[in-house]
């Protein structure tokens, strides 16, 4: 990285002030402990608040017991339909959050299930012991868990003028809405914030948080659910900690547009779908706000290598930033920048792409134009097993160091690739009348001061340090269509990259 850039970073998080830095100091260092003291400033009362607190057990007198039905799997990997006789606590729980500000749910060796979302207002502490399992009852097909004044964008991407929940601590036990199996969840398809109330449609998530401002989630484990695990927008000042996810059907933590300052720190385990994502812009039917994300830490984070979904995209981070096109012509632009990415372990990809909708269609739903990622800061990435960072947006200032593979790279391998995408989502494989291109393989793309640099290999108890490493490791290539497209696939396009000064 240049001076100049640095220097542009620096002025851009208010760093530039006589010797608070020097030629030698890793900006990203220095942006990552800027986003800390931010969050810490607004948190630290909201800690001292929590820990103050004495949470105790729901009335057990509030909770009833009902008989339904639920899918299970039995010894042999079946499923199968057993008879339930459960205790619904959601009453309980509520109940002690309105009279008390708080509440604990103890591990009893059994499950707490829930029927409706837990609703946190500002202020409350919801904390469960670490094995305390929390089951959505089947067919109930909402969040489990919300703070209370969720709010959608108005046309023209206007913020409604209602107060941000402050100061909500989530913390401990095991959520599930009964996903079994690829294709059993139990009637819990979507994370809807209420029953009854659809005005807040794009709800999507176990843990769901939208305009929410000092927000702490820690210690929460994900189990086998349908919806995004934590799902957040319009955020401010947040702090997710020590999440696991086991075997999980879609995103981990997923972090919407008009968030900003947070940090996502030790998440571990399988997704099937994205681990980490930080998607600016994103695809309507599940998107509750659009915006910038802006000042973001992600550190000590990663799947496992061995894990026998990552080939499902269990252990890939998405950046997705866009432009939203509002009815009334007006757009919204919704970069990330200003984000470090660091202490990352058994990334498969690092997804750095314009992806129209594919479930409302990609001509009703897409990025005009496609957004921008600046000012990004990837450290310390250990790479058990090949890793791809595939960069078809706008970028300028993407910074990656201090790489090690943990396997013999092979000859014309590439740790980044640079240019737009073209793939074939194939809903019905012999029929090309319906296939349906998955990117934008038309758009041009521009690159400004991409860098790769301290990339070594460790085999063998040997470690070797890689000279000249972007020759080696980064190729940039333009889009060209495809003469024997549906023959073959992709369809390819004809976008470009287009590298600046």
């Amino acid at each position: 990285m240049t001076k100049v850039w640095r220097s542009v970073l620096l002025i851009g998080v208010g760093l530039l002030a006589g010797d608070a830095w020097t030629a030698e100091q890793d900006p990203a260092d220095l942006l990552a402990e800027t986003i800390l003291r931010k969050i810490d400033t607004v948190l630290a009362p909201v800690r001292e608040r929590a820990s103050g607190l004495r949470p105790a057990a729901p009335d057990k007198a509030l909770v009833r017991t009902e008989v339904w039905r639920e899918w299970r799997m039995d010894e042999s990997g079946a499923l199968c339909q057993v008879c339930v006789t459960g205790e619904i606590w959601t009453a309980a729980i509520q109940q002690a959050l309105e009279t008390r500000g708080c509440v604990r749910l103890p591990e009893r060796g059994m499950p707490y299930y829930i029927d409706a979302p837990i609703l946190l207002s500002s202020g409350q502490l919801f904390r469960a012991d670490p094995q305390a399992e929390i089951r959505l009852k089947p067919n109930s097909n909402t969040c489990m868990i919300r703070n209370r004044n969720v709010v959608g964008m108005r046309e023209g991407g206007v913020i409604p003028p209602v107060p941000y929940d402050t100061g909500i601590v989530v913390e401990g036990g095991i959520w599930t809405t009964l996903r079994i199996g690829r294709k059993e969840s139990n009637g819990n398809n979507r994370g809807h914030p209420s029953r009854t109330d659809r005005a807040f449609e794009s709800g999507h998530g176990v843990v769901l948080m939208n305009h929410a401002d000092g927000l702490i989630l820690w210690n929460l484990t994900i189990r086998q659910s349908q919806v995004h695990g934590l799902q957040l927008s319009n955020v401010r000042h947040f702090h997710v900690e020590g999440i696991r996810f086991e075997e999980h059907g879609r995103d981990g933590v997923h972090v919407h547009g008009a968030s900003e300052y947070g940090v996502i720190r030790d998440v571990r385990g399988a997704t099937y779908d994205d681990f980490i994502a930080l998607n600016a812009w994103d695809w309507r039917n599940t998107t509750p706000a659009y915006g910038p994300i802006r000042h973001v830490l992600v550190e000590e984070v990663g799947g496992s290598a061995e894990d026998p979904l990552r080939r499902a995209g269990s252990a890939a981070i998405r950046l997705l930033p866009g432009t939203r096109t509002w009815a009334d012509g007006s757009k919204t632009a919704c970069p990330i920048e200003f984000c470090v990415l660091r202490r990352l372990t058994a990334i498969q990809t690092f997804k750095v792409y314009d992806q129209p909708n594919l479930e409302l269609g990609r001509d009703r739903d897409f990025s005009d134009p496609i957004g921008t990622v600046r000012d990004l800061f990837v450290r310390s990435l250990n790479c058990p097993a090949p890793c791809s960072i595939e960069i078809a947006a706008h970028v300028s200032n993407f910074s990656v160091e201090d790489v090690t593979f943990r396997f013999p790279p092979a000859e014309g391998y590439r740790l980044i690739r640079v240019g737009p995408k073209s793939g074939t989502y194939k809903p019905r494989s012999t029929d090309p009348s319906t296939w349906v291109e998955l990117f934008s393989p038309d758009k041009d793309i521009t690159v400004r001061a991409l860098s790769l640099r301290r990339v070594r290999v460790e085999t063998a108890g040997k470690c070797a340090e890689i000279e000249d490493p972007e020759r080696r490791f980064v190729v940039f290539e333009d889009q060209r269509p495809n003469p024997d497209y549906p023959k073959t696939t992709p369809k390819g396009g004809r976008g470009r990259v287009i590298r600046l000064p």
